[in-house]
């Protein structure tokens, strides 16, 4: 049986008087250390993440023309469909191997607004209520890291309460590529959000680089939520708690086709990444210039390629 290589922590202690501080500890102490964290007492079951993947593997396998018709690159594809070999890696000119449907908070407009396939009726209603659990999940966190980062426990939450979050369903499909140089279903990046969360992803294959440089596996195990930190709370706490390095191998041996679904929680568009002063100790200056969450994210779409 296989067991987790990075911290496990478990969310239901954080509504326990008793346990709250030494979760809190201990969640930020393995974001510092690795910037992941596995997080086990959530609200996130794994019959609603397959219920998803059962409707998305349904989209996936559609025609790409249908598929396309999904697909807005005048919106920068912040929502909707996105085609296979489009985005790549920052340090990457290489495309990753994988397409993706982007979709997030309900009721918005212009390039945000949701798009659903009219093929699968039943799907908007599963990713829905994904969202809202996987939002739900992620705000609790956020306080529990303002906690550790001696802010007001609603902080970290309030920046991201109206934030521009989606959930990214990804298709590593069987392909050609594997054979090419450099070719991989997600080179090595780091996020660009404050936090995501990756709910067990179908098949493993997501490694960590370490701060010793060496390639860590983290195993996609039922019922956890793989959690990091990304480059926007890298920026807030002035590197305290960094974005790592991570990466999506091609598989060993016979080849099968991967699902995932991380939710990349972000800030409102108009809300400021200036570095917090609790991170910024005494001597030290913010190494970071204070711009907006929306700014900084259409910077780094456009280095990936996706706008």
């Amino acid at each position: 049986m296989l067991e987790q290589t990075i911290p496990v922590v478990n969310l239901a202690h954080f509504h326990d008087p008793a346990q709250r501080r030494d979760f809190v500890q201990q969640l930020g102490d393995a974001l510092r250390e690795f910037g992941f964290a596995a997080v086990e007492g959530h609200h996130v079951t794994s019959e609603l993440v397959h219920a998803n993947y059962a409707q998305f593997e349904r989209f996936f396998a559609l025609p790409d023309e249908v598929k396309r018709h999904y697909e807005f690159p005048e919106r920068g594809r912040e929502r909707g469909y996105t085609s296979f070999g489009i985005e790549h890696a920052k340090q990457s000119a290489t495309p990753d191997l994988k397409e993706f449907w982007h979709y997030g908070r309900s009721g918005e407009s212009g390039r945000l607004q949701n798009a659903w396939p009219a093929e699968l009726p039943d799907l908007r209603d599963a990713a829905t209520e994904l969202f809202r659990r996987m939002e739900e999940t992620a705000m609790t966190l956020l306080s529990a890291l303002s906690l550790y980062l001696n802010c007001d426990e609603g902080f970290l939450s309030g920046l991201a309460t109206g934030g521009n979050s989606l959930v990214r369903v990804i298709h590593y499909p069987v392909c050609e590529g594997f054979d090419h140089p450099g070719a991989m279903r997600a080179a090595q990046h780091e996020d660009i959000n404050l936090l995501t969360l990756l709910p067990e992803a179908t098949q493993s294959g997501l490694e960590l680089l370490t701060v010793d440089g060496e390639w860590l596996a983290i195993p996609s195990l039922p019922g956890q939520l793989i959690v990091d930190s990304g480059d926007m709370m890298q920026r807030l706490t002035n590197d305290f708690i960094a974005a790592r390095t991570h990466r999506v191998v091609n598989p060993p041996g016979r080849a099968q086709d991967r699902y995932s679904m991380p939710f990349f929680c972000h800030p409102r568009p108009t809300a400021s990444l200036a570095v917090l002063r609790e991170c910024v100790a005494a001597g030290d200056t913010p190494r970071y210039a204070d711009v907006t969450a929306d700014e900084y994210l259409q910077e780094r779409l456009r280095e990936i390629g996706v706008a």
